[in-house]
């Protein structure tokens, strides 16, 4: 369920602002005002420090996938006798986590898929604790072959999740993506059209535009369009978390006010946003006729809609 969704838009407002994205993604966690440790599933591109020391400074862990370039180092044993001069080595032998697919190993262990929706699909894992220097800790490294998707690396800053658990969670990251798409397609949440008449133009990947010499007026000005652009994708995520709550608590319900044919009706599986915006359409006439006069929802729609074109008689 969506709970919040921001404009990366690259404007800097102060040459001293040095954020990146990473940055403000933790910031965005942040704001969620969530007062237990969470998993953070992310891509590769915020396979960090920034992320992985932010998170873990907070309580909650990063599980990310990594890029194929990845190394990692192995564990300095410990010194027996007498320590030489000088700084004791913090990494050991550095491993292209890649290059172990190709070599023979007994650990490699092989398992039912955790992945949703997947059913008698078998593939192979390999779990290793080692270090990685953009944190300079241990981090828990699960490699894993699919007989479809291939070979895919993950990363996590909890030592003792399971490496099954890792792979079932980074998984639920593709439900993610295709809730962005609904928010997109089907309720239109980043459809606004919010014009500022006084706005430079710009050249299409331009980059970032910088606003540091601009006036505070001008300054100002932005931050009130962003912040319209902010709360019409806000109250979009709001509905499309209603349409989802109704989805999964009242399918039966859904179904019986959709009054239109689908091919791929499945019992027992939650209907889409989509089917539950048209059932809503659909007994929107209904829920005006059998609301009480004191109804306030009622007298609010009343004066807003054209009763004979939506088949409603008072």
């Amino acid at each position: 369920m969506p709970l919040s969704a921001r404009i990366h838009e690259g404007l800097v407002f102060s040459n001293r602002d040095q954020r990146t994205l990473p940055t403000k993604f933790l910031s965005l966690v942040g704001s969620l005002g969530i007062n237990q440790p969470v998993y953070l599933v992310a891509d590769a591109y915020y396979a960090c420090s920034t992320m992985a020391l932010g998170l873990v400074q907070t309580g909650s862990h990063l599980i990310t996938r990594l890029r194929k370039t990845c190394v990692a180092f192995e564990p300095i044993p410990p010194t027996v006798g007498k320590r030489k001069r000088g700084r004791p080595k913090r990494y050991g032998a550095k491993i292209h986590l890649f290059s172990l697919f190709e070599k023979p190993d007994d650990r490699w262990i092989t398992a039912a898929s955790p992945v949703y929706g997947e059913k008698d699909v078998m593939i192979r894992y390999l779990c290793l604790d080692l270090l990685w220097r953009p944190i300079c800790r241990t981090a828990r490294f699960v490699l894993v072959e699919h007989p479809d998707r291939g070979r895919i690396v993950f990363l996590s800053t909890d030592l003792g999740l399971n490496p099954i658990e890792i792979i079932r969670l980074y998984g639920l990251r593709f439900k993610i993506e295709f809730s962005f798409k609904q928010a997109v397609r089907t309720l239109g949440a980043y459809g606004y059209h919010f014009w500022m008449m006084t706005m430079d133009k710009i050249a299409s990947r331009s980059g970032d535009q910088y606003l540091h010499r601009k006036t505070d007026q001008y300054r100002d000005a932005i931050r009130r369009k962003l912040a319209a652009y902010h709360r019409f994708i806000q109250i979009a995520l709001i509905a499309q978390g209603v349409l989802q709550c109704l989805a999964a608590t009242a399918p039966a319900l859904v179904w019986s006010s959709f009054g239109s044919w689908l091919s791929t009706i499945r019992p027992g599986i939650p209907p889409s946003e989509l089917v539950v915006m048209i059932a809503l359409r659909n007994s929107l006439p209904d829920f005006l006729v059998a609301s009480g006069p004191g109804d306030l929802w009622r007298k609010f729609m009343r004066g807003r809609l054209d009763l004979d074109l939506a088949g409603v008689y008072p």
